[in-house]
């Protein structure tokens, strides 16, 4: 279902008193807005947060005025709802959220109450970069990419069907999904497999952008992770069945160290993970399928992988 919360979001910006405002938005859109906060922001009852609200209540929003009267970001979401319906064969609940967030993540995924939610943040995709907003100024035909890649995780951690760790740790949390939790007991390989899985739907909803675009690279970060995949892949063989954020962070993550980030000799790039999870599952979506692929176990689906290399 699409939930559209750039209304409500406007209207909390013409309030006489944004604060007061802003904390009845939250309320009443708790079940999505909370999760969003304790995920990809900080805690919303704690210290900072009238801070955080008070600069998001006062930047500018020219760009994203402009960019919605431009745009028709409800056809586009629907659409893409519509195209990763019929991919993946959805049989689970999955919201996608249309909403303006505090200049954290430009889209992301959650679970709340047994829902999967894929949400994307549209002051990032104005096409201008915003220093207010913290908007990264992405293109807004890019919204479709990034909302396939959301929604193929909450089917991953949804759907009745799928046998993936993400979806046991959900369930064991009372349906609910949180970054940090399962970044300290998924496994790295399900970690990896998730997000490569989540890049090839991606590509196959929203074809024609260039290449590094849906692994969210630039040009040279793209360059260089493709140069340095053999070495990546030989660094992560060892931790495949382990578990920890700091795997987690250092190859799925930005941020980090240099020091954090050495594999061996090198220093790898940001969130090289992606890329790397994407060569990981291409055989078993060519084989099998996206609606098997993205509902089978991690290691089902390195076992096509590795016996397709063997015969090579």
């Amino acid at each position: 279902m699409l939930i559209n919360l750039i209304p409500d979001f406007f209207a909390v910006l013409d309030s006489t008193d944004f604060l007061a405002a802003y904390r009845r938005y939250l309320t009443t859109h708790r079940r999505i807005l909370e999760p969003y906060w304790h995920n990809y922001v900080l805690d919303p009852e704690g210290p900072h947060f009238e801070d955080v609200v008070r600069t998001t209540m006062l930047a500018d929003r020219s760009d994203l005025r402009a960019m919605l009267e431009r745009t028709d970001v409800v056809s586009l979401a629907r659409d893409t709802e519509a195209r990763c319906a019929a991919l993946l064969e959805i049989d689970s609940k999955v919201d996608v959220v249309l909403m303006v967030g505090v200049g954290a993540a430009n889209a992301g995924e959650l679970v709340s109450g047994g829902t999967g939610i894929a949400f994307v943040c549209l002051e990032h995709f104005t096409g201008v970069a915003n220093a207010e907003t913290r908007g990264l100024g992405l293109d807004p035909e890019l919204i479709p990419m990034w909302l396939a890649h959301e929604i193929a995780h909450a089917v991953r951690y949804t759907s009745p069907g799928s046998r993936s760790e993400m979806r046991e740790l959900v369930e064991a949390a009372g349906g609910y999904y949180s970054y940090w939790d399962t970044g300290r007991r998924a496994s790295l390989r399900e970690l990896l497999i998730n997000e490569g899985l989540a890049v090839e739907v991606a590509r196959a909803v929203s074809p024609g952008h260039a290449d590094w675009e849906y692994f969210g690279y630039g040009r040279r970060q793209y360059a260089r992770i493709r140069e340095l995949e053999a070495i990546i892949a030989r660094g992560v063989a060892p931790d495949l069945g382990n578990a920890g954020l700091g795997l987690r962070l250092r190859y799925l993550s930005g941020g980090l160290s240099d020091d954090a980030r050495t594999v061996g000799q090198y220093v790898i790039p940001e969130r090289s993970g992606y890329y790397l999870g994407s060569r990981m599952v291409e055989r078993a979506v060519a084989e099998r399928g996206f609606p098997w692929a993205i509902r089978a176990t991690a290691s089902e689906i390195l076992a096509i992988a590795t016996s397709t290399a063997a015969t090579a």
